[in-house]
């Protein structure tokens, strides 16, 4: 996927740099993840490959299906990325703007896989042990895994915390093992 990221790279830096000045960054993060998503999906891909299919065409299907309106700069970055073919880089365009907004702010994504819900007073509890371990502000999303039978697994960049039932089960093998 290096190719993907160098394509990729242009396009979420000039965002950022277009955006940078903007009070809004939070609301264009949104908006670019939003794109991202739509992008991924692969009728919508195969839709955009089509040479009977105008880029404007395509464009109008990501805005009709789009949750809410798009602003004017997501319209116009989208036309650029459809109009020079890189639609299959916008989730990778939108993980670089993420990074970009990210280190300009001192914070990092952070991704809690949990066996079960969390509640917000658990959730604001975690974040507050994770600031600490990992030394910076996280924004934290979860996501349910069952298979980790308890605990949690937290991965922010390319570290990863492991505290689950099922890792320390995979250690207690290897040592049994061993």
């Amino acid at each position: 996927m290096a190719e993907l990221a160098t394509i990729a790279r242009p396009y979420a830096e000039a965002l950022f740099k277009a955006c940078a000045q903007s009070a809004d960054l939070k609301g264009t993060v949104a908006w670019v993840d939003e794109l991202a998503a739509i992008a991924a999906d692969p009728q919508l891909r195969q839709l955009a490959d089509n040479p009977k299919v105008t880029p404007e065409q395509v464009l109008g299907v990501i805005t009709g299906v789009a949750r809410s309106a798009l602003p004017d700069a997501a319209r116009n970055f989208l036309r650029v990325v459809l109009e020079n073919g890189r639609l299959d880089a916008l989730p990778e365009m939108a993980v670089q703007f993420r990074g970009l907004v990210n280190q300009r702010s001192g914070t990092s994504d952070a991704v809690v896989y949990s066996a079960f819900p969390m509640d917000e007073a658990a959730l604001a509890d975690l974040a507050g042990v994770l600031e600490k371990r990992f030394a910076r502000k996280l924004n934290l999303s979860v996501k349910v895994d069952e298979s980790l039978i308890g605990g949690v697994r937290v991965v922010v960049g390319d570290e990863v915390l492991d505290t689950s039932v099922k890792a320390r089960l995979e250690q207690m093998k290897a040592a049994l093992t061993a």
